[in-house]
């Protein structure tokens, strides 16, 4: 399997990256939580000016893995908008997007937006779905809102695995630019006439975040393969992936918090709304321990198949 990215995909994304930088960069989450109801008009116009909503995630690999390059170019800005949501819509279904819920108290990141949404549980079942407000403040929600559904027919197991993988390269490139902030910070903060970067302990814990970050990375470009080339295996593998970058972030905001010491939670750092704003990737539709379950009750004592679990490489799509 080749683990690299086809060159137009990284490409991609490195243009999504400078588009959402020259839009406003780090003040575009700023500006959505002051104004939740600009959200759409913050980020969507700059996706469409990208062809985002012209990529077939569903039938071409290349473009699959366009779109994964995206949803991490959101994640390095917090961009505030459900890009990997809407790049995962039904094929078939006339809806704006697709929302991965739990069985229970559904939600998703879609408050102020006049979207259309079908909502699928990891067993495959299907709904529309419809936001309903409560009133909290963007800064406490982070967008998060509850959801009506209302079941519709239809089977939706490969949306489901969709659904959970793009949204982890979304994480992903929180996860890689708050790596960057912490180095940039250790390498300019001193303590006794040294940079906080000359001291061994410091290194030690960039090097185990640094090891958490590339091996989600590996992981991630895995399940976009796998979505592709073993579908019978992909729900399987988007559960891994989840359970993977939630202790992932875990470690990573762990460390980039405790070495940015008090200022990464102040909203002058870029940390503080990164870490903010990954909670609803975080936490939805399940969270670690629940990820957990779903994966052990799927993949029971067979466990998981693997890159060569039938002695068969292959080539990354």
């Amino acid at each position: 399997m080749n683990t690299e990215l086809v060159p137009e995909a990284a490409e991609y994304g490195r243009q999504a990256v400078r588009a959402l930088a020259a839009a406003g960069a780090d003040t575009l989450v700023q500006q959505a939580e002051g104004e939740p109801a600009r959200r759409e008009k913050l980020v969507a116009p700059v996706l469409a000016e990208l062809g985002a909503w012209e990529l077939d995630v569903r039938g071409a690999a290349d473009e699959l893995q366009a779109a994964a390059a995206l949803c991490r170019a959101a994640g390095h800005w917090a961009a505030p908008y459900p890009v990997a949501e809407r790049l995962a819509r039904p094929a078939a279904l006339d809806a704006d997007g697709l929302l991965v819920v739990a069985d229970t108290a559904p939600a998703a990141p879609v408050a102020g937006l006049d979207l259309r949404w079908v909502a699928v549980s990891l067993d495959g079942t299907r709904s529309r779905a419809v936001a309903v407000p409560d009133g909290t403040a963007a800064r406490e929600s982070a967008f998060v809102t509850g959801l009506a559904l209302t079941r519709i027919d239809g089977a939706g197991a490969a949306d489901a695995a969709l659904g959970l993988v793009l949204p982890v390269w979304t994480l992903l490139g929180m996860l890689d630019r708050a790596l960057d902030l912490t180095r940039a910070h250790v390498g300019v903060r001193t303590q006794f006439d040294r940079p906080l970067s000359a001291f061994q302990g410091v290194r030690f814990q960039l090097a185990d975040a640094e090891v958490e970050r590339a091996g989600l990375e590996m992981l991630a470009k895995h399940a976009l393969w796998s979505l592709s080339a073993t579908p019978a295996d992909a729900l399987a593998d988007a559960l891994a992936l989840r359970l993977a970058a939630l202790e992932a972030a875990r470690t990573v905001f762990r460390v980039a918090h405790q070495l940015h010491g008090a200022f990464g939670f102040c909203d002058e750092a870029a940390l503080s709304w990164l870490s903010r704003y990954s909670r609803p990737v975080r936490r939805l539709p399940l969270g670690r321990s629940a990820t957990q379950d779903r994966l052990a009750a799927l993949t029971g004592r067979q466990g998981l198949s693997g890159l060569y679990g039938d002695g068969n490489g292959g080539d990354f799509p």
